[in-house]
């Protein structure tokens, strides 16, 4: 493995009620972050190609470990999404390097598919900062029920010369969806849009 991790936290949310209704199932989230060292910090570096291999470790990695703390099949996640947050000492374009070329292949893999574009942000900031992991619907972008978010924080995460690297994934769409768009029987799956 070419990532330094030091440390991996998993985090499940799960809405039973909204607006004094009862959400039956109750729609989940799962959050798997992996706080990494950072091998650019402190300075530039032209080819960022460790950082996109450490990318396709971790998509496999946290996409798995969301699957699993949600308790379902790869083929039952209905949503996903991905995030890197940067210490000082490094630049978005390292968050840039680990989230698109690989990370994607990998973590379609852990989920059976995912049509759709993943969606993502990258910011820079310290120990504590919320990471906002946009979500999206994995086979079509036009399902509004599924258009969504999940917040994460380590206290301690990331220190000036690390990564902090969110993957979400969900098993469901937004509780009380009403805002129209494509619905998810009606989902084809083939460009990633519909």
């Amino acid at each position: 493995m070419k990532a330094e991790i030091r440390k991996i936290a998993v985090f499940v949310e799960e809405v039973h009620s909204e607006m004094g209704k009862t959400i039956s199932p109750p729609t989940r989230k799962a959050a798997a972050v992996a706080v990494i060292k950072n091998p650019f910090a402190g300075q530039y570096v032209e080819d960022l190609t460790l950082l996109m291999d450490i990318g396709a470790e971790l998509g496999g990695l946290l996409g798995e470990k969301c699957v699993a703390a949600l308790g379902i099949l790869p083929a039952q996640a209905e949503s996903y999404g991905k995030a890197a947050l940067v210490g000082e000492n490094g630049e978005l374009e390292h968050a840039a390097a680990l989230l698109h070329p690989t990370l994607g292949k990998p973590l379609r893999a852990a989920v059976e598919k995912g049509a759709a574009l993943v969606p993502s942000s990258k910011k820079r900031g310290g120990p504590g900062q919320v990471l906002d992991i946009p979500l999206g619907h994995k086979d079509a972008a036009y399902v509004r029920s599924h258009f969504d978010g999940m917040e994460v924080s380590l206290n301690d995460a990331p220190r000036a010369n690390e990564i902090m690297v969110a993957v979400a994934i969900t098993d469901s769409g937004r509780p009380l969806p009403r805002v129209g768009g494509l619905k998810t029987s009606e989902i084809e799956g083939k460009d990633g849009l519909r």
